[in-house]
């Protein structure tokens, strides 16, 4: 039994890996565990510490692999329990650790606990899920509707005559925290894989465990639509009991990072999370920041983002977690879009310096950076001409609804363009060579016909290096007390084009600047850093810095970043 809480996790730097998009050893089309392992040396030069595995376990896939139907089964198209014991044992010799991502939230229609479930209200498993009877007039229980936009989150059951909840996909029904025989179910499969020696848990959609059990209509439901699913399920009456419950029985057995996505989790309900005093978890996922360019269709809209906006979400997490709890740092993973398409730009004449710029404005933050693969070649978006090119059950029920509301093809898909989770899950871009040096065939989605020009192979090779940059940003957070434990200090909300903060330990000071802008920009010093002298830390910028004669005065070049150490002498 291992003790030792060093926390570890507050120096890793993580990379997540879509295992069916990362790199495929067999050539099925489909990414596997042994395309991980021919990386591993890739991934230890980048720097990363820690990879963070989507969902491996067997599974329909009708939501890429979080319909879960066997927690202790490797999915065929992914390999075997020998080929993952191989991989845990290469990527520890290399240092590197592995944490597994967990949907218990929701399994699959498919696993033998919902089978058996659905057949009668009196089995062991028969409240293993959500059952309620119909209303009166044989209705849905309440108004929630699908997370995935499929209409209601409830599906009836002839065989019980009753319905069952979802709050994702129909295949995926939740799991009825309430029944402490299933959380046992739960901490016996964790334990499984702990004791395989795996160095953590990503738990999926963990703040959704735990319901109002009065079960409520949402009031603010659309007149004859569907109400909003996290009005009665998100931070529910017994999730920090039930996390407490996993730490006890569990995650205090063993040395592991969690990080729990917590949707629709505000500051004050994150310190419940991941204060240390209170045993739950290390980290959430929140997204605040994923918010800021959300409107009348949601994630879905095309709303640009306010500068403003995203630095006051992302300020005040750093500051209200600040030395009482942890943040995870991220601007994309495998359910958003790619982020030099969202906050950067995308031409090819800014893709590179906004990539870089918007690594440095992350990772000099506290936290725990996490990169999501493609991130540090500067992967895009990918804009499909057909919905049928398109794999993503959400993508699919948001054509159809928009379709009924009476959009246009072309409008519909240049939201589909913009914020479809396979912008994410488009195979790994490695060379220029036929299928990307993914696969030697058809892989199992649509490649980004960029892949020619935009590759692992090409930036390595070329004059400005986004993975070389990544690599100099990991280097220097490594051990950095400043990094790690400084106080963090927002400068210039207001500013509309510069992302400006300071990290301040032991009276040592680092200065981060990043311009979100294509032009060049005025940036005036703050009168109280006026004083210090300064050394440059890093750019993503070649040549001197422009500035007026008394240093005064910064001029930020397009999408530049600078990141200075000030002293005094």
């Amino acid at each position: 039994m291992m003790m030792n809480k060093n926390e570890w996790w507050k120096d890793a730097v993580v990379y997540q890996i879509y295992p069916q998009s990362f790199k495929d050893s067999n050539n099925d089309g489909i990414g596997d565990i042994n395309g991980i392992r021919e990386k591993i040396p890739y991934l230890k030069d980048l720097g990363v510490n820690v990879l963070w595995l989507n969902p491996i376990y067997e599974s329909p896939m009708v939501d890429n692999g979080y319909d879960i139907s066997d927690y202790y089964k490797i999915a065929d198209c992914y390999g075997t329990m020998e080929d993952f014991d191989n991989l845990l044992k290469e990527a520890h010799n290399a240092g590197i650790k592995i944490i597994m991502d967990l949907a218990v939230c929701a399994s699959s229609i498919e696993h033998k606990w919902f089978k058996e479930s659905k057949k009668s209200r009196d089995n062991k498993y028969s409240d293993y899920y959500i059952w309620k009877d119909p209303k009166e007039d044989g209705s849905a229980p309440n108004n929630w509707g699908s997370i995935f936009g499929s209409g209601s989150a409830w599906e009836y059951v002839e065989e019980r005559g009753q319905y069952y909840l979802h709050l994702f996909a129909v295949e995926q029904p939740d799991l009825n925290w309430e029944n402490p025989d299933l959380r046992k179910e739960v901490y016996d499969n964790m334990e499984f894989w702990l004791k395989k020696g795996i160095d953590g848990f990503r738990l999926d959609s963990i703040s959704l465990i735990s319901k109002k059990q009065d079960f409520p209509d949402d009031p603010a439901a659309i007149e004859n639509g569907y109400g909003s699913p996290y009005f009665g399920a998100s931070n529910g009456p017994r999730v920090h009991e039930f996390l407490q419950e996993m730490y006890e029985k569990v995650l205090s057995k063993y040395d592991v990072m969690t990080v729990g996505e917590a949707t629709r989790t505000c500051v004050d309900n994150a310190l419940l999370y991941c204060q240390p005093e209170r045993k739950e978890l290390n980290m959430v996922f929140q997204f605040d920041h994923m918010h800021v360019d959300y409107g009348k269709f949601g994630r879905y809209s095309d709303l640009k983002f306010k500068l403003s906006d995203l630095k006051e979400a992302m300020f005040l997490w750093q500051k209200s977690l600040n030395g009482v709890g942890w943040n995870s740092l991220y601007w994309d993973n495998h359910d958003q879009p790619r982020f030099v398409s969202r906050f950067g730009n995308d031409d090819s004449k800014y893709r590179k310096l906004s990539a870089t710029m918007l690594a440095t404005v992350l990772y000099f933050q506290q936290g725990t950076p996490f990169i999501y693969q493609g991130d540090e070649i500067g992967m895009t978006n990918v804009a499909f001409d057909s919905i049928d090119s398109y794999k993503d059950i959400e993508a699919h029920n948001m054509y159809l609804k928009f379709s009924n509301m009476g959009l246009s093809n072309d409008e519909i898909m240049n939201y589909i363009h913009n914020k479809s989770r396979d912008n994410a899950r488009t195979p790994m871009q490695w060379n220029s060579n036929s299928f990307a040096g993914f696969s030697c065939v058809d892989p199992w989605i649509g490649l980004n016909p960029n892949y020619s020009k935009i590759n692992v192979e090409n930036d390595i090779n070329s004059d400005f290096s986004i993975h070389d940059y990544y690599k100099k940003l990991i280097k220097y957070r490594k051990g950095n007390e400043i990094v790690r434990d400084g106080d963090f200090k927002e400068i210039g909300l207001e500013d509309s084009d510069i992302f400006s903060y300071t990290r301040t330990y032991k009276g040592k000071t680092l200065l981060v600047l990043g311009s979100f802008s294509d032009k060049k920009v005025c940036y005036n010093m703050p009168n109280n850093l006026q004083k210090f002298k300064r050394e440059l830390v890093i750019s993503n910028y070649n040549g001197n810095i422009e500035q007026n004669k008394d240093a005064s005065t910064l001029y930020l070049r397009p999408y530049e970043a600078l990141v200075f150490y000030m002293y005094e002498d």
